[in-house]
């Protein structure tokens, strides 16, 4: 709205509506004169009589009387109902997902077009599944996380604990064997009644999350639930493993049976077994604190032949485990995390065995002191092409050098390895022919000054070179270009006294 006046204009009704306004304005309103216009202007258009032809006669003085009830935002006509439901919808899907929280609060059938929009969850509150809630709000489902709201912890407690997978609210005493008491998981035939329910309203689910679950209620899910592809399922024994016999779209399967300080679950060579013989397209598997032996990883080779990687998590595998990875006939990627060994007793290297297709090898806080272990992970893996080795504890000289065992690498990369010295580093490196890309971060102990001409060429003909890793290093390359760091310059000067 654009007004144009003078100071000397004068308004009919000015003063009326100065009288009106003055107690519930201020000032500055009535010492401008432009925004004495600007509300005049406003008063004249919304109390302009509506009529179909217009009208010659100027427009009459406006009833100040009734001022009080004028708004200032009137409500409008919701144009959006004359829009059909699946039309509204199919706008507010083209939105940024960042909006649709927002959108959702307009009315309550935005909200209700935008639970249709949602299709992953996690569920903080097991109630919102049982009371049904759960269905009417998000009946488009293909991912739930329900792994929270099967620990009934008080929400009130201000304590939160944080492990790598999850997060829950504890009390402020301590129990003896963890944070979390027997009473505080949700017994499992509840966490069953859950899984029926949300089999029978969720025909299309894809990817499950549960803590918990016996084999009732994964049958459940195997019989309503055939899309289903992933599935994580925390504190569950081995005869549960059972009731996912019948997924047969099954990819990718997750099983947490042990956490420190949370929950402790058995999932042994039975169970393995039993995953195995059920769950034949696996594709990826991750087992974090499972028990086992050869017998359980021999039987997922056999039967899993497609798996391509597989993820282990401070294991409690018996010795001798390795061995049976030579049975993978598919694998691609092995990864150890958090790893306390990696085989107390591999056995014999003639009995190893490798595995022919396996191309990265991943560890990451692991420790890998012993070097009968390590050796034989590397026999197993010697066809391997990338090795990344994080914050791995024990990863001395004598103990890389044993990595000289596969000829085939073409990136390495290391990080946080602070017993490794450029000398073990150069030995390993100059060894392997079809080296490519090299990565070494935050490893003290290697100096920038004490790279030799053999590793200054090998670095030349790299593809890729990231080279920091010391913390003196980082900083240079960080002060690079700042002028900071040189003698003599501003920074450092000397003052007078």
């Amino acid at each position: 709205l654009e007004v144009e006046a003078t100071p000397t204009t004068k308004c009919p009704g000015e003063a009326k509506l100065h009288k009106l306004l003055k107690p519930f304005l201020p000032d500055i309103w009535f010492r401008d004169q432009t925004l004495k216009h600007v509300i005049y202007k406003m008063q004249l258009h919304f109390y302009r009589p509506l009529s179909s032809a217009p009208s010659n006669s100027p427009p009459s003085e406006p009833d100040l009387t009734s001022f009080h009830s004028f708004s200032f935002d009137p409500s409008a006509p919701d144009y959006t109902s004359l829009l059909s439901d699946e039309l509204l919808l199919n706008i507010l899907s083209k939105l940024p997902i960042s909006q649709h929280v927002s959108n959702s609060l307009v009315c309550k059938r935005w909200l209700h077009l935008h639970g249709r929009l949602v299709y992953s969850l996690k569920v903080a509150d097991w109630s919102f599944v049982t009371s049904g809630r759960v269905f009417t709000r998000f009946p488009n489902l293909t991912d739930l996380d329900l792994v929270r709201s099967c620990i009934q912890m008080p929400k009130s407690s201000g304590i939160i604990v944080t492990h790598k997978t999850m997060s829950v609210h504890v009390d402020a005493h301590f129990i003896l064997d963890g944070f979390l008491e027997e009473t505080a998981l949700l017994p499992s035939n509840a966490v069953d009644q859950g899984l029926r329910m949300i089999a029978g309203k969720y025909p299309n689910l894809q990817r499950l999350a549960a803590t918990g679950a016996s084999e009732e209620g994964l049958l459940r899910i195997a019989e309503e639930c055939p899309t289903l592809q992933e599935l994580e399922l925390h504190c569950c024994g081995d005869l549960a493993l059972r009731g996912i016999a019948g997924i047969k779209n099954l990819q990718v399967v997750k099983l947490m049976g042990f956490i420190g300080v949370f929950y402790n679950s058995t999932i042994s060579d039975i169970g393995l077994t039993l995953l195995a013989q059920g769950c034949r397209r696996l594709v990826k598997l991750e087992l974090c604190g499972c028990e086992g032996s050869y017998d359980g990883i021999k039987a997922i080779g056999q039967c899993c032949q497609m798996l391509e990687e597989l993820t282990l998590s401070e294991h409690r595998m018996d010795g001798g485990w390795l061995a049976g990875l030579s049975f993978c006939g598919n694998l691609k990627t092995l990864r150890l995390r958090s790893c306390k060994s990696i085989d107390k007793s591999p056995g014999a290297d003639e009995h190893l065995g490798s595995c022919l297709t396996l191309e990265e090898l991943h560890l990451q806080g692991c420790q890998i002191r012993d070097k009968q272990s390590v050796k034989a992970l590397f026999l197993v893996c010697e066809n391997v092409r990338d090795i990344v080795l994080h914050d791995c504890w024990g990863l001395e000289d004598d103990v890389f050098s044993l990595a000289s065992i596969c000829r085939r690498v073409k990136l390495l990369s290391l990080e946080g390895c602070s017993l490794l010295t450029i000398r073990g580093l150069e030995l390993v490196v100059l060894s392997w022919k079809e080296l490519q890309r090299l990565r070494v971060m935050s490893c003290n102990n290697i100096k920038d000054t004490e790279v030799t001409p053999e590793l200054a060429t090998l670095f030349s003909v790299l593809k890729e070179l990231i080279w920091r890793p010391d913390s003196r290093s980082l900083l240079s390359s960080n002060l690079a270009g700042t002028g900071m760091g040189r003698k003599g310059d501003r920074f450092f000067k000397r003052s007078k006294d």
